[in-house]
């Protein structure tokens, strides 16, 4: 196992002068634009629906197809980064990922229109490449942090884009173009802005704070992913239970992150009347909180660690859980917009912190299959989604399908308290834990303001 020795042990967020920093900022910034993209279709969806004369049943399949396909590249993903490294598979994903992006706009049927929103889902597995990028670029004592963080800016693409879709639309069709004519030409600025962060990924990262993962192990050297990576990787991901537990965790947190994001403008504009652009504002809401609330759940757990080391970062993940499945209950209930958009907000925030802090433990759970473990419980995030859709389908209701989940989550709850490290595990991290915050001390007393 590689040292953490060149990782960061602080988080310098105005630099971009080491490679440390370049990743951190780089690999916000192109989960950003993917989320942006995946999900630019889902405020649209009440002008498509009228184009393309949608069913309930035809709409249900475009939500199940925008996140199933991500549940498979998600999973290959993870060893496809330990093999190749995260500034060549992030390019390429960003490169390939805005062909079906643009694609869509040329669709002439329902059909076609399902088959590239199904391949517009691939892009959804950027989150493991950023995780796995971040997690290899900082220290124990701040990689908690720094893995929310990127992930919640990131995420933030989701929000941004249900309130600006409608308005780049509006802004078309006051410029006097039509309708269907309009999402057409929306959608193909997010697959222009995925190309150029691919060619700034390629241009401005490297793997690890040693270099190409590449170039280390044609000169022999170990890095933390593993000797060689791949489907040996992989396996060994699959024999730790915890990965398991964290994946159906991730399942009730960003699965139903992802949930809402597909339906909230509808159900906005469906269940209580309100007009496309501020149906769009309000879905919005919830995409924002990620700017600070997977950050949040980053930071609380690793300020828990310091005290409680791992444990203590289980205990809180199971305590937001909690608190997003009573605040969905809630939330399934309200009949009023007011009302329901505070409540959204709240189990927002639950939903987001819970996410960052998962994420700020997924990287203890197996340092020499972190591709693994990391692409495992993102594809976890995935099949929660896919199985909110096809509740929806079951019970032909949001409202209905709302309140299930909340039940659904409150369970999960105790997969989180499940997880489980030996003495020796947790041992070993404290140790890691407090030799990064000894050198972090160290160079402050030096006087040095560099990352790494």
């Amino acid at each position: 196992m590689a040292s953490d020795s060149r990782k960061a042990t602080r988080i310098d967020l105005f630099s971009i002068s080491t490679p440390q920093m370049r990743a951190f900022h780089m690999s916000w910034l192109a989960f950003f634009v993917c989320f942006f993209a995946w999900f630019a279709v889902a405020p649209l969806m009440p002008i498509i629906r009228g184009e393309f004369k949608l069913s309930a049943d035809q709409i249900a399949n475009i939500n199940i197809a925008a996140v199933a396909i991500t549940i498979l590249v998600r999973m290959a993903i993870g060893p496809m980064v330990d093999k190749y490294g995260p500034r060549l598979a992030y390019t390429w994903m960003l490169a390939l990922g805005a062909l079906p992006v643009i694609g869509i706009a040329f669709a002439p049927s329902y059909e076609v229109f399902l088959v590239f929103r199904l391949a517009i889902g691939a892009i959804g597995a950027s989150f493991v490449i950023t995780q796995i990028h971040t997690s290899l670029m900082f220290a124990a004592n701040v990689v908690g942090t720094a893995n929310a963080t990127v992930g919640g800016w990131g995420n933030a693409g989701g929000g941004v884009t249900q309130t600006v879709m409608p308005l780049v639309v509006a802004a078309l069709l006051s410029l006097g173009v039509q309708e269907t004519l309009g999402w057409r030409l929306a959608m193909i600025i997010p697959g222009i802005l995925m190309l150029i962060v691919a060619v700034m990924y390629y241009k401005f990262t490297q793997d690890t704070p040693e270099g190409s993962v590449l170039e280390l192990r044609a000169r022999g050297i170990t890095v933390q992913v593993g000797k060689k990576g791949g489907w040996a990787i992989f396996k060994q991901a699959m024999a730790n239970y915890r990965t398991w537990m964290l994946a159906a965790t991730y399942g009730a947190s960003f699965g139903v992150e992802l949930f809402i994001h597909g339906v909230a403008a509808s159900y906005y504009v469906n269940h209580f009347s309100m007009t496309l652009t501020s149906a769009g504002l309000a879905a919005g809401t919830f995409g924002i909180i990620a700017l600070f609330g997977r950050a949040l759940g980053g930071i609380a757990s690793d300020r828990i660690a310091r005290r409680y080391g791992l444990d203590g970062r289980t205990l809180l993940l199971t305590c937001l859980m909690l608190g997003e499945g009573v605040g969905i209950l809630a939330f399934s209930q309200m009949e009023t917009a007011t009302l329901a958009i505070v409540l959204m907000v709240t189990f927002g925030l639950f939903t987001h912190m819970a996410c960052g802090s998962l994420y700020a433990l997924v990287p203890f759970i197996d340092r020499k299959a972190l591709g693994g473990v990391t692409g495992i419980v993102g594809a976890g995030g995935n099949i929660g989604a896919v199985l909110a859709g096809f509740l929806i389908k079951f019970t032909g209701s949001v409202q209905d399908a709302l309140f299930i989940i909340g039940w659904c989550v409150l369970a999960t709850a105790f997969c989180a308290v499940s997880v489980r490290f030996s003495a020796a595990h947790k041992q070993m991290e404290q140790k890691l834990y407090d030799e990064a915050i000894a050198e972090r001390e160290g160079r402050a007393t030096q006087g040095g303001m560099a990352v790494a």
